[in-house]
């Protein structure tokens, strides 16, 4: 299951970063000697940034949340198992335990990741 949750972690980060990059700002025509052809080709282009901000948000929006909603889904399957373990061998919930908080920590880590790669998403690309 831990295999089936990292494919699924690395393939939401790769669909995001090529959904993000497949969205491109429209280039502005050359200058004129007209100045309202200016201002108009600035105003498109503000408005295409604008557009491809809001695609980026979209985006970075859809990997924290995917990313969230598996983590979360991770979380619960491993203290479940914990559990289990522990019930049906109570001197060793010492070591259990300890291996589920490390677990638990590896899994909100990639959760964070996923956050960082939004926030760059949004801000560099």
């Amino acid at each position: 299951m831990k295999k089936f949750i990292m494919t699924m972690f690395s393939a939401l980060i790769i669909f995001t970063l090529v959904f993000s990059m497949g969205i491109s700002v429209n280039a502005v025509e050359p200058a004129t000697d007209n100045v309202q052809a200016d201002t108009e080709a600035v105003e498109e282009a503000e408005e295409q940034t604008d557009n491809t901000l809001g695609t980026k948000a979209i985006a970075a929006a859809i990997v924290v949340g995917l990313a969230a909603a598996a983590g979360a889904i991770a979380m619960g399957m491993a203290i479940s198992k914990s559990a289990e373990s522990m019930a049906r061998q109570p001197e060793a919930s010492g070591k259990i335990n300890s291996a589920m908080m490390l677990g638990l920590v590896f899994i909100e880590t990639l959760i964070i990741y996923a956050l960082i790669v939004a926030i760059l998403i949004i801000f560099v690309l």
